[in-house]
């Protein structure tokens, strides 16, 4: 039995519990700012600059399950990007990108009205991107900044990134910079839901 902390990233902190600063930097957001559960280290990272799901666990095994591009668990973004793509770009999305570190598995792509996520802060400035357009994408594996990569590929960069779903685990219902703990029960490795939900906006 293991347990998994599901956290919100805020945009603009992390993935990580300490800031190896250069002399002269000012100290950046970390996730010791908003959970405090010791031993815990982070299965996969997001970059500085998105937000959403983040799993982590004192499970070495299972972060090994979790991160390992061997096994494939698929990952679910939603990504507001700038202008408005038609259906060959997301049928190019679609289809595997030739990208410098070789072809990107076919992503799964829908278009939405709207992202249902809380507001950004800063938000996307609407004078600089007048026309953006949410997507949801689901991929097989793990570049760096592989989503972003791929959408600025088709002509229509990223401007929001937000995680929101890891294999079976899921978003729902966390606000940026809280978290929530779940049960794995061997041997299925399904995740129960804890009703509790800890942290807060930050």
């Amino acid at each position: 039995m293991s347990a998994i902390y599901l956290l919100h990233k805020p945009y603009r902190m992390l993935s990580q519990f300490t800031d190896r600063l250069g002399k002269g930097e000012a100290p950046r957001a970390t996730l010791a700012d908003v959970i405090k559960v010791p031993g815990v280290y982070a299965a996969g990272r997001l970059d500085y600059d998105s937000e959403g799901l983040l799993l982590l666990t004192d499970d070495g095994a299972l972060i090994q399950r979790i991160s390992d591009p061997r096994h494939k668990q698929p990952k679910t973004y939603r990504v507001q990007v700038e202008g408005n793509p038609d259906e060959a770009a997301l049928a190019t999305l679609r289809q595997g990108i030739e990208l410098k570190d070789g072809p990107t598995r076919p992503a799964k792509v829908r278009r939405l009205a709207e992202s249902g996520l809380p507001p950004r802060t800063p938000p996307v400035d609407p004078k600089r991107h007048p026309v953006t357009t949410w997507l949801e994408l689901t991929i097989s594996e793990g570049r760096n900044r592989q989503v972003r990569r791929m959408t600025a590929h088709v002509g229509h960069p990223t401007l929001r990134l937000v995680r929101v779903a890891i294999g079976p685990w899921r978003l729902d219902g966390l606000a940026p910079g809280e978290w929530r703990r779940e049960t794995l029960h061997a041997p299925r490795n399904t995740p129960r839901r804890s009703p509790r939900r800890q942290g807060g906006h930050r």
